[in-house]
């Protein structure tokens, strides 16, 4: 019997894809943990969902839910497949788009050079609600891009200074060079609710008085959890393998949250048009 906190809800269908761009100051906060187990949540939920791995060139969404992809989005940049060859379908229904590890030159290539993805998801022929975006961790231009062309930036945070001094420099740099001026917060590997609240307080009392023009958002806090790591370990998704953990329970509240936002509004809400607004926005003056 299903996890009551996974029963699918209703999805209006042919609205348009709501994307959201996952993202940390630095590594070693569990960002793509974070992504993969919202989106394998949200598909659970009945949002129909793509995850795609942007990090690309240390790229482990695969690994992390077990997945062993023939094609990479890097297969998909040389023009050596389809983009249907590279989607697997992953754990719960949620879609994946594998990207190539340790491929220097894709981690190398300027958003405005991957123009030829434009057609490629032209050719995507699935009805999405949400495209979820697992960026590489830090400020480079391609996560800058990512975030700005998404409709909601979530930066994942734990109680460590380094995160928090990271985050805020991420968070700065979106606002004051990219013009994103409200950004979701997920606190990460705490050790009580109580503590998730104090770094969201802490960090946005620091972004209200150096930044001033960027709001945050409080999304929830995912605890510290043995389960967790033994889901890593088993490269399983916590919220389907261990669903009554304290930290499965903590990422479906979460995807419920996001599950419950207002559809987006755009005339045109395809996959495609998210691609063409990275790139626009990535491209040179």
């Amino acid at each position: 019997m299903p996890s009551p906190e996974l029963l699918p809800m209703s999805s209006a269908p042919f609205q348009p894809v709501r994307t959201l761009a996952v993202t940390g100051g630095k590594g070693g906060v569990g960002k793509t943990n974070v992504s993969a187990n919202l989106s394998v949540a949200l598909s659970a939920l009945g949002q129909r969902t793509l995850l795609l791995d942007a990090d690309l060139g240390l790229a482990n969404v695969d690994v992390l839910l077990g997945l062993s992809p023939k094609h990479t989005l890097a297969d998909l940049v040389a023009g050596r497949c389809e983009l249907e060859e590279v989607i697997l379908e992953g754990p719960g229904g949620v879609l994946v788009v594998p990207a190539a590890s340790g491929r220097r030159h894709m981690a190398e290539l300027r958003p405005a050079e991957h123009a030829g993805l434009v057609n490629v998801f032209n050719d995507l022929q699935r009805d999405l609600d949400l495209l979820v975006v697992d960026t590489a961790a830090g400020i480079t231009d391609s996560v800058l891009t990512f975030c700005q062309a998404a409709q909601d930036a979530i930066v994942v945070v734990c109680d460590e200074p380094a995160s928090i001094t990271d985050a805020y420099a991420l968070i700065k740099v979106l606002a004051r060079e990219r013009g994103v001026d409200r950004v979701q917060v997920i606190a990460n590997m705490v050790r009580s609710p109580q503590e998730g609240r104090n770094l969201h307080e802490k960090l946005s009392r620091v972004c209200e008085r150096f930044i001033g023009d960027v709001s945050l958002n409080y999304l929830g806090a995912v605890p510290q959890c043995d389960w967790l790591r033994m889901a890593v370990q088993r490269q399983q998704a916590v919220v389907l393998a261990y669903p009554g953990s304290p930290s499965a329970r903590a990422l479906v509240e979460i995807a419920q949250r996001i599950a419950r936002w207002q559809a987006p509004t755009a005339p045109r809400g395809h996959v495609e048009f998210f691609v063409e607004r990275m790139l626009r926005q990535g491209a040179p003056a």
